[in-house]
């Protein structure tokens, strides 16, 4: 087990390279630069060039990259930010708690609700309550975040006046984002779990149990469901590595002082250190989170773990 998590732990690294590398490439190929973006159009050639000079931005493209991918590795420096000068992972740590918070919510509610109504739909197959939580399982996995979240917002915000419209002032503040976060995630967990469910209960081990006089909840939760959990699994640590990442639009539809709007405004300025290090930062979660998805396969299935050593 040791030697399987050192050997995902180095193949990490030319993953992050070539995110860095992708990154950096994408915002050198935008237009503008930071100097007209921070100083604006009207500003002196001058003073824009002195404040590109500044950041180091007047270089080479690969000596820019190289100087960064550098700095990471011998000083472990990220650089400072082109609008507040300081150092992007003290802005970084500073909002990551609230997009944690926000995707732990989403995660745990979505994965609970999504996992027990696709196993309900399984056992229930064909029936109305199956037809019905698949059709809405469909519409809500089709409905864009930014649409349900202003649908959402305009309803219970603006209309009824019962939630907040923005912000992280207190828990009521939570819902809203969350409801939006949790439709779509559930939505793909129950359609996995569903499937997953009905495969699994047409084996021959599951008649077998039956056959032998076990009950129908034993058959289903200790035997069905203990084999369909591992692509599950999978879902649950692929969709909290992404809430990570793709509460971009929701941190930005609910304003919300997160990674989301940090890496929005930080595009909109070219402020390339903060981009690359909110898109590193996340891309080490996203590879951790899998890690730990692969280790709780072996906890499941012992053929996992067999295959680990």
């Amino acid at each position: 087990m040791t030697r399987y998590v050192l050997k995902r732990l180095l193949l990490t690294i030319p993953v992050l390279l070539g995110t860095i590398f992708l990154v950096f490439t994408i915002m050198s190929l935008t237009p503008g630069d930071p100097g007209t973006l921070i100083l604006g159009a009207t500003a002196k050639a001058e003073d824009i060039a002195k404040l590109n000079a500044e950041f180091g931005y007047d270089q080479p493209f690969f000596a820019r990259f190289f100087n960064y991918v550098g700095d990471i590795v011998l000083h472990f420096d990220f650089g400072e930010s082109y609008r507040t000068r300081a150092p992007v992972f003290d802005e970084i740590l500073a909002r990551f708690p609230n997009t944690l918070r926000l995707a732990l919510l989403s995660m745990v509610i979505s994965s609970a609700i999504g996992t027990f109504l696709g196993i309900y739909s399984a056992v229930k197959q064909y029936s109305f309550v199956d037809s019905f939580m698949t059709v809405m399982a469909m519409v809500f996995a089709c409905m864009p975040g930014f649409w349900l979240g202003l649908m959402l917002m305009l309803l219970f915000a603006v209309r009824l006046q019962w939630l907040p419209v923005s912000g992280l002032e207190n828990w009521q503040s939570y819902i809203l984002p969350v409801v939006t976060s949790v439709l779509s995630g559930a939505a793909g967990t129950l359609r996995l779990t569903r499937s997953t469910m009905l495969e699994t209960i047409r084996q021959d081990y599951i008649r077998t149990a039956r056959a032998k006089g076990a009950s129908e909840r034993t058959v289903i939760w200790r035997h069905a469901f203990k084999n369909a959990l591992l692509p599950v699994i999978t879902s649950w640590g692929m969709g909290f590595g992404a809430s990570l990442g793709g509460t971009i639009i929701i941190e930005t539809v609910f304003a919300i002082p997160g990674l989301g709007t940090l890496i929005v405004t930080a595009i909109r300025q070219k402020d390339v250190p903060t981009v690359l290090a909110c898109t590193l930062f996340l891309s080490v979660m996203f590879c951790l989170i899998m890690l730990v998805v692969d280790i709780l396969y072996a906890f499941i299935d012992p053929r996992v773990k067999a295959k680990m050593k």
